[in-house]
């Protein structure tokens, strides 16, 4: 059904996927030998296709793979090929991995692929996910193609700028960035992990903010070694940006021989680690696991840390899903006190007084000393509120009345952000802003 037309509020929007969700197979071929692997992303996306189904809303791909370009990602050419998993019908775009020709091959690709995956099923929204210029572009000449409303779902700000990138690529960021937000005016709506990030790039945007979606829980393997010795763990990207090595430095100012430090992931600070576990005997070396082992050694933890500074610009515009991760183990979790946290949370969390290794200290200190029982209680109330709250079937609820709200006769926009018959678009109700 077209997007100008009203629509039945029970029927559920069909909903095309325009982003990077490809089968965990394929992912892992295509990510082999990169120098970024996107476990978060990944696990996200496969989250809102979930979510989505669950609601009732009919959901196909149209996706990239999420590789860096060559030459940190020796391939150079990726092929278009058409796949199914987990009942889901996809498309992978083929585009060519060299700088520039990637922006203008996967816009090529998206407008060409999606206009002939549209016409041959129509769609009522297509789902934009992150912030990618050619894939916001795409789905925009898309939508006034085939008629359907675009929604960007925004995970990170754009033009984040990396360590290894020089002066032209970041002139080229800059670019990047005002065409993000030409296109974000654009949209019929976003969805965002956090409130400012959704503010801050798209003003004036209906809005929802989904800061993350409880995966379904994996079976467990039990682990005697976790449970040999009082585990303080973490899980995610080994960098100074997530503040593991202040992690590192608080940590070691905590007595008792039984205590061990594990850290699963890979980044920068790799090696670094590697130094810290053969100068300490209770550092781990670092470690990467699959999901099912990595269950297993976090639900076996005493604490488990999200150690990330909260200075850092990024901060109000990111939720640590990692947090989502821990609370489903089970077991007390520690935090820096980010903005991006729901208020909601906060029963649930042990926040340290501030993100110095000497606050993280003291915040992991006051969980160790907890009596057993009580630490069980505030593990197990956390699991419960993330399983009951943030599940697939909760959040598709939230995620079906929003874009079903978007197409309903008060919240029909055109591609320039304004109602049928010109008035500016108004806020949706508040109940969807929450």
């Amino acid at each position: 059904m077209p997007a100008g037309d009203a629509r039945d509020p029970e029927v559920p929007p069909g909903v095309v996927l325009l982003g990077f969700t490809l089968p965990d197979e394929a992912l892992d071929r295509v990510m082999a030998g990169d120098a970024v692997h996107s476990t978060q992303t990944h696990a996200f996306a496969w989250g809102l296709v979930r979510a989505l189904r669950d609601a009732g809303c009919p959901v196909r791909l149209l996706s990239a793979a999420p590789v860096s370009t060559y030459p940190r990602n020796p391939r150079i050419r990726y092929r278009a090929a058409r796949f199914r998993h987990a009942g889901v019908d996809g498309q992978l775009l083929g585009f060519v991995n060299l700088l520039g020709l990637k922006h203008l091959t996967r816009f090529v690709a998206a407008c060409r692929r999606g206009s002939r995956m549209l016409r041959e099923e129509p769609a009522d929204v297509l789902l934009v996910h992150g912030v990618h210029t050619p894939f916001l572009w795409a789905a925009l000449v898309l939508g006034r193609l085939r008629g359907v409303r675009v929604v960007p779902v925004l995970t990170d700000p754009p033009g984040v700028p990396l360590p290894h990138e020089g002066r032209l690529v970041r002139l080229l960021r800059s670019v990047d960035v005002a065409l993000v937000r030409a296109a974000l005016r654009r949209c019929a709506g976003v969805v965002a992990l956090t409130g400012p990030l959704a503010e801050d790039f798209a003003p004036g945007r209906p809005r929802l903010v989904l800061e993350g979606i409880c995966a379904p829980p994996v079976a467990v393997r039990p682990r005697a070694d976790v449970a040999a010795a009082r585990q303080i763990g973490y899980a995610g990207g080994l960098s100074r940006a997530y503040g593991v090595d202040r992690l590192v430095e608080a940590f070691r100012g905590l007595p008792g021989p039984d205590l061990r430090l594990c850290v699963f992931g890979r980044g920068e600070l790799a090696g670094w680690l590697h130094e810290q576990a053969a100068l300490d005997p209770r550092v781990a070396p670092p470690r990467l696991l699959d999901r099912a082992d990595l269950a297993g050694w976090l639900a076996g933890a005493a604490v488990l840390v999200n150690p990330r500074p909260v200075d850092q610009h990024f901060v109000p515009y990111s939720f640590p899903s990692k947090l989502i991760e821990y609370l489903s183990a089970g077991v007390p979790v520690v935090t820096t006190r980010l903005p991006g946290i729901p208020a909601d949370y906060d029963p649930h969390l042990v926040y340290a007084d501030d993100d110095s290794a000497a606050g993280l200290r003291d915040a992991i200190r006051r969980v160790l000393e907890l009596p057993p029982s009580t630490a069980a209680a505030l593990g197990a109330a956390g699991r419960t509120f993330v399983a009951e709250t943030r599940n697939p079937a909760a959040q598709g609820r939230r995620l079906r009345a929003f874009l079903g709200a978007l197409g309903s006769a008060a919240g029909r926009i055109d591609a320039g952000g304004h109602r049928a018959g010109g008035a500016r678009q108004p806020a949706p109700p508040p109940s969807l802003l929450q």
